[in-house]
């Protein structure tokens, strides 16, 4: 299954350095039956791009978690073959069993330099967001208003080099 994995450029440093990802408590997000149903329509891609949006939602979290990260929002795609599904959690929520390897990785998505001041401001007000206050939301919503780039995961050494 394509699961989504939120990040942050720290965590993909250390994706780069150990060969493997490492899910703070093994949550990812994915295409489940439960997102499917959620929504009236939508083809795989529309729904596999929701739950990515939610993944990048986690990273903003992390990211909120972690003076010292750059902000920028970051999301693993990875091909997992054991997930478990809980949608008692939310509709894409997904559980790993364990680290993923480098092998697995589809892609990384991850904000550009454009971006960190949405981002910053995203992350401090992201649980206010939750809470349905206006201005954070308007906050959250300009820092998604920014499309996340798309990479291969041979480009990350340099990518992260570069940063």
């Amino acid at each position: 299954m394509r699961v989504y994995l939120p990040a942050t450029v720290a965590m993909l440093r250390d994706l780069v350095d150990k060969g493997e990802f490492v899910a703070v408590g093994g949550t990812g997000f994915a295409l489940t039956p439960a997102l499917r149903e959620s929504y009236a329509s939508g083809d795989t891609e529309e729904l596999e791009y929701s739950a990515m949006l939610d993944a990048a939602r986690g990273s903003l979290r992390l990211i909120a978690g972690d003076e010292k990260a750059p902000p920028r929002r970051a999301v693993v795609s990875a091909d997992v073959p054991d997930v478990k599904l809980r949608p008692d959690l939310d509709f894409s929520v997904v559980k790993l069993s364990g680290p993923v390897p480098v092998e697995l990785v589809a892609a990384i998505h991850l904000d550009t330099q454009e971006a960190e001041d949405a981002v910053r401001a995203a992350a401090e007000v992201i649980d206010a967001a939750d809470l349905g206050d206006p201005d954070a939301e308007f906050a959250l919503g300009t820092a998604e208003d920014h499309e996340l780039a798309w990479y291969a995961p041979q480009e990350l050494p340099f990518l992260l080099e570069l940063m």
